[in-house]
């Protein structure tokens, strides 16, 4: 038998953290070599059993914003250039066509407040 004492709970053995692979000398129950890759191994256990988060597509806003040209008062959807007068119209707000007429019509003429996307 050897006279040597064995060593108590390997005090003196380094081991490979598991987040960053850097070897360190546990010091009573440690597990990591540092609060980062702790705080890292926690966040990773945290998530894991969460669905990832997916956003809806992105669509464009011009073709139900309603256009009014300043200098004849022509009104079109999803337009900004005016025919009649070659210049470009000022945005009026979201909308769509007027299910009586068909003219274009603003959410904010309808309800009297502005309306954002």
């Amino acid at each position: 038998m050897s006279d040597a004492p064995s060593p108590s709970c390997h005090d003196g053995v380094t081991t490979a953290c598991p987040v960053c692979q850097a070897t360190f000398t546990p010091i009573g129950r440690k597990q990591f070599c540092s609060d980062a890759c702790r705080a890292t191994a926690y966040r990773r256990r945290r998530d894991a059993g969460r669905p990832p988060i997916v956003l809806a597509k992105a669509r464009p806003r011009r073709p139900v914003t309603v256009y009014e040209c300043d200098a004849c008062g022509e009104r079109s959807l999803g337009e900004q250039y005016c025919g009649q007068c070659r210049t470009f119209m000022r945005r009026v707000g979201l909308g769509g066509s007027c299910p009586s007429c068909g003219d274009p019509v603003a959410v904010n003429d309808i309800l009297d407040e502005e309306v954002s996307p």
